[in-house]
């Protein structure tokens, strides 16, 4: 903690602070070619953007850049939907989408290349990269991974060709997130052998399902398997939906889902069951099966273990909206900056010559923050793509494995999501009314993206379920601690460690400002004094929250409810400072791994405004806890400021690195289009300078008459 005797008395004002920052940040903001100005390498770091699975990624992206790949504007609902349904024959046909199956049915084994493939198809159309989720992702990777041989050698092979479309039929109209809570029903009928499927009301229908309003013919479907009056909990179905005509077949209907806010090439819609029937066989047993008798068995006695491996085995969908919202965040920075260095506005600073919109601050504000932030996701996706890929793979394959990787997966989803539909608004106003044409891409990409927030779990109750891991770790700590233990609460965790259970670190701040901006600088500068300050948040708002309910096991089931509940915020803001934490930590891993000199300089920068960006947005928290002096907080903000400016000369290059070609990025604003346009008119406006023909400006004439 740092020390809050030297608080001075009266602090400085933000103007001296700020003035103080520039000294303490050594030499003068200089430009890119300059002497001694820092240059990024854009090819090495294109490169390390691609990450991992970077060749995966450059192909796919080829694929992207195909016309029939893309997304038209102004297409009918119906008119979107049968494109992506074609499009998904050209995956096809393309092999895109066979990466992740198992080898005996030519498939890859490449979980993590399949991931990266598939996150690039949301350049060309998010209803795309959806819709293949839901067909590969969802309903075949179901079979995959909760089925066995006979499942994986009797559904898999159609599904993989498409022959066979499917939905994932899980999320019911009363049950979102509440997966455990379902209310369709699978019983076993041991005379016929046979699984009896219902939905039992209206709120037990599954909703919102893609590939359900049209063009679907099977569906792995979730209901609670029950067999010799036992309840076994949550189990997934394969059942036939449609005939050979597209008509419904006995027992089930649906319903049309219609127009969206967004991701009208995929065709939602909700599915009803009255005793459907369908073989013993057809129940996916690699986590529980029942016998011809009856009988049902599992290799995990535990109930609640059992469902959350299950439903652990599907985390690849919010492992790939990680990733696409990530791409989608770093289109619209390209497209909004590219703009911005060519778009000018207001003669500020010259007579004649109007000024960029990137010169001026407030817009750097806007925008080089948000691309500082979309490098800590991109970086932290690959970490998070990697751990993935060895949990499915079997490299890593443990039960904490399997833990930690959801864990991940509920901690990434939420930030990226959320800060997609940020960064694509904030992106979409700084452009003006530009910004709001269709064929400038802001507002399809924003109104395609809205869903991502609470599709493959609301983001709001995945963090929760991070919140209730810290918190299962932090009481497995102090189970048995007295007050004094709780109050000198440290975890120890390996340092070199960015991915672990917990994500809680030993913390021993002691440094001190002594009134100094400059040594304030100084120690916010130091990646040490980042980690420990974004360390402390989480660890104190946990071990806060674990102290208030440590008695909760004593009290009534009600008043233990009503406690939790009183504290769900904190929990649930503890577990975003996590998350934040995580993509800190990956970023710095990564600048470990920049070897050309002038771009690590760049990136230490960018980290940098990431990290202080997390620790200004919750200053209150930092002051009132003691955590940071005023004259340390306003040199927060004034190191920010300095920040950004330095950063505002390597701004296009920053956004070029990622990659994209005109073809991917589809906008006419950053087609180079704005460029010529203000060439030509500060051209015109020159020969007319030069000319004398130019009229007199009214205003001369005053000043002269004076």
């Amino acid at each position: 903690m740092v020390d809050t005797a030297a608080r001075p008395k009266a602090p400085a004002s933000v103007t001296k602070a700020a003035e103080s920052v520039a000294k303490a940040d050594t030499g003068p903001i200089t430009v890119p070619g300059e002497p001694g100005a820092p240059r990024v390498d854009l090819e090495k770091l294109g490169r390390q953007l691609l990450g991992t699975w970077a060749d995966v990624r450059l192909a796919s992206r080829e694929l992207t850049a195909r016309p029939e790949m893309q997304r038209i504007e102004g297409q009918s609902m119906d008119e979107q939907r049968e494109r992506v349904f074609g499009q998904l024959k050209l995956l096809v046909d393309n092999g895109q989408v066979l990466r992740a199956f198992p080898k005996r049915l030519g498939g890859l084994e490449d979980h993590g290349g399949n991931i990266a493939a598939f996150e690039e198809m949301v350049t060309a159309d998010p209803s795309l990269q959806i819709k293949s989720g839901v067909q590969w992702g969802l309903f075949a990777a179901a079979i995959l991974h909760l089925g066995t041989d006979y499942h994986h050698e009797t559904f898999l092979p159609d599904t993989m060709s498409l022959k066979v479309p499917g939905a994932f039929a899980m999320t019911e109209t009363g049950h979102g997130s509440d997966v455990a809570s379902i209310a369709t029903t699978a019983t076993y009928d041991e005379k016929k052998q046979q699984f009896v499927i219902s939905t039992p009301f209206r709120g037990a229908w599954k909703d919102y399902l893609g590939n359900a309003a049209k063009h679907g013919t099977a569906a792995v479907v979730f209901a609670q398997l029950v067999t010799q009056g036992v309840n076994h909990g949550v189990h997934a179905f394969y059942v036939p939906i449609r005939n050979a005509k597209g008509g419904f077949l006995k027992g089930i209907g649906g319903e049309d889902d219609g127009l969206k806010g967004g991701l009208n090439g995929i065709d939602n819609g909700r599915l009803h069951f009255t005793d459907v029937r369908v073989p013993r066989a057809n129940l996916l047993n690699r986590y529980g099966d029942v016998a011809e008798d009856g009988t049902y068995t599992s290799p995990i006695a535990s109930p609640g273990r059992r469902f959350f491996t299950m439903l652990g085995t599907l985390v690849q969908g919010r492992v790939s909206l990680d990733g696409a919202a990530t791409q989608a965040a770093a289109v619209a920075l390209k497209i909004a900056v590219t703009y911005a260095t060519q778009r000018r506005q207001f003669t500020a600073a010259s007579d004649t010559d109007e000024e960029v919109l990137l010169d001026y601050q407030r817009h750097q504000r806007r925008l080089i923050p948000r691309i500082a932030t979309v490098y800590a996701q991109t970086f932290a996706h690959d970490d998070f793509l990697v751990k993935f890929d060895a949990v499915f793979s079997g490299k890593a394959d443990t039960d904490d494995d399997r833990q930690d990787l959801e864990t991940l997966a509920a901690a990434l989803k939420p930030l990226s999501t959320w800060n997609a539909l940020d960064t694509i608004q904030e992106a979409r106003e700084a452009c003006g009314g530009a910004g709001f044409l269709a064929e400038n891409r802001f507002v399809g990409l924003h109104q395609d993206l809205d869903v991502y927030a609470t599709f493959e779990g609301d983001n709001n109750v995945l963090l929760q379920l991070v919140s209730k891991r810290l918190l299962t770790d932090y009481s497995k700590q102090f189970a048995k601690a007295d007050a004094g233990a709780l109050a000198r609460y440290v975890v120890a965790q390996a340092a070199d460690r960015a991915y672990h259970g917990t994500g809680l670190r030993g913390l021993g701040q002691t440094i001190s400002d002594f009134g100094s901006t400059r040594r304030s600088v100084s120690e916010l500068r130091n990646p040490n004094t980042q980690r420990e300050l974004l360390t402390d948040r989480v660890e104190t708002m946990i071990a806060e929250v674990g102290a208030r309910l440590r008695d909760s096991r004593k009290l009534s089931k009600k008043d233990a409810a009503a406690l939790f509940n009183s504290q769900q915020n904190e929990l649930i803001e503890a577990a975003r400072a996590h998350g934040e934490l995580l993509q800190w930590e990956s970023f710095t891993k990564a600048l470990d791994k920049t070897t050309d000199a002038g771009t690590h300089q760049v990136l230490t920068w960018l980290r940098d405004l990431f990290g202080l960006g997390i620790i200004e947005k919750h200053l209150a928290w930092y002051l009132i806890n003691g955590r940071l002096s005023p004259k340390r907080a306003q040199a927060v903000t004034a190191y920010i400021d300095r920040l950004i400016a330095r950063l505002r000369p390597h701004a296009l290059d920053l956004v070029d690195a990622f990659g994209y070609k005109p073809e991917h990025i589809r906008a006419s604003i950053a087609s180079g289009a704005e460029q010529m346009r203000q060439d030509e008119a500060r051209a015109y406006f020159a020969e007319q300078r030069a000319s004398g023909t130019a009229p007199i400006d009214e205003k001369t004439l005053i000043k002269k008459s004076r």
